[in-house]
């Protein structure tokens, strides 16, 4: 089992591997974009044609992903840095079409509007050429000594405040959370944000990396860990540490990437089953077509809010799925929601005291270089700006200005 913090992911991968989509660790070939690994030296077989584990990493890259670009500009804003219409520009531009095509798109302006837009993403290369040159070389330089912080594990999805975190600070949390070792149970997960993250970020690396875990299976592991393994499944599938197949019929951490295997007995039984029906979709197919059916599944994304009925203070929220509502009740019931004045008063005057309420249900643009999480943002964003459910009128965080 390789642990987390050892990996060469996304977030800390140099240029050169960004652009190619994947890294050469010893001799392993990892994906930068959901963990799976080839070995140098081995020979790997699709479709009748054997590859070298090089060529069959950019061929996982190109069937996986689409390309290193496509995978990239599909990260969120806090990734990026990139706003919605320069996201939107981009893929334009990386489609090859002209500056009228784009134009007439997009229904905007000119060609020469185009231009400028070319020229301000230059600009913002410049900007981040210098910006990088500038970190590398604080980074190179002797004296005083940085903070390690953490590193965001490859599939994280909360990219904030939580990951200000030193490799210092998180060995503390982890000796207040695992008294009896690192080995041995969590003594609670009635966490504050940065010491839930340490925690799963631990939990995870007790995990095997190598194998797909049935939901039982992966259950009967964490159990050990904390009684209450459900709270734990989930939080490590909501953080990005664990993944699954959209019916649930398998499990298996970000960290190694989706085994092509449980074990040697379902290896076997794969292989049977490829040798009775030869033209039967490989495992890898399979996935991309649960996944194309999970993606077809509709679900309602939206705006909610949690009021407090005899003050009238709300927390104002969103989420890509309104059903999901559920869980976060759950989580206020179980003391580790993430707003920490909200869940005070809950404590205080208990769950009868409070209601769910859905603001807004979100309609899809059909502009296709838009995201539904950038949609969902900005409909968040209106109804921030409508409620204003800040200081006495409410529990959300005011905007710094």
């Amino acid at each position: 089992m390789k642990p987390i913090d050892t990996l060469n992911t996304l977030w800390n991968a140099p240029v050169e591997d960004l652009k190619k989509g994947y890294s050469l660790s010893g001799e392993t070939y990892v994906c930068l974009f959901c963990g799976y690994s080839t070995e140098a030296g081995l020979i790997y077989a699709e479709n009748g044609t054997f590859y070298e584990a090089g060529k069959f990493m950019r061929r996982h890259i190109e069937d996986g992903h689409g390309s290193p670009f496509e995978a990239l500009i599909g990260l969120d804003k806090k990734s990026t840095g990139l706003t919605d219409h320069q996201n939107a520009l981009l893929r334009l531009f990386y489609s090859g079409r002209s500056d009228d095509e784009i134009k007439n798109e997009l229904g905007i302006g000119s060609a020469s509007t185009i231009r400028h837009h070319r020229f301000a993403l230059k600009e913002k290369e410049r900007q981040a050429r210098a910006f990088l040159a500038l970190m590398e070389l604080l980074g190179e330089r002797g004296g005083r000594r940085e903070p390690a912080f953490i590193a965001p594990h490859r599939n994280a999805r909360m990219l904030d405040e939580r990951y200000n975190l030193t490799a210092g600070e998180e060995e503390d949390i982890l000796r207040g959370a695992f008294p009896e070792g690192p080995d041995g149970p969590l003594r609670t997960f009635d966490l504050k944000e940065k010491q839930r993250l340490a925690v799963l970020r631990h939990t995870a690396s007790r995990l095997d990396d190598k194998r797909l875990y049935t939901e039982k299976e992966i259950n009967a592991a964490l159990e050990p860990i904390y009684a209450d393994y459900a709270i734990l499944h989930r939080f490590l599938i909501e953080y990005g540490f664990l993944d699954r197949e959209p019916d649930g019929s398998a499990y298996w951490t970000t960290a190694g990437g989706r085994p092509a295997a449980a074990n040697a007995e379902s290896a076997q039984s794969a292989a049977k089953k490829a040798q009775s029906n030869p033209k039967e979709e490989s495992p890898v197919n399979r996935r991309k077509e649960l996944q194309a059916i999970y993606k077809e599944i509709k679900q309602e994304a939206g705006v909610y809010r949690v009021v407090h009925t005899a003050s009238g203070r709300s927390f104002v929220a969103s989420l890509p799925n309104l059903k999901s509502m559920s869980g976060r009740q759950f989580e206020l019931n179980n003391g580790s929601f993430q707003n920490k004045e909200l869940q005070q008063d809950w404590n205080q005057y208990g769950a009868d005291a409070f209601e769910f309420e859905v603001l807004e249900v979100l309609k899809p643009s059909e502009n296709a270089y838009v995201t539904v999480r950038e949609q969902l943002n900005e409909l968040e964003e209106k109804w921030l700006n409508k409620l204003q459910p800040y200081g006495e009128r409410g529990y959300n965080r005011r905007p710094a200005e």
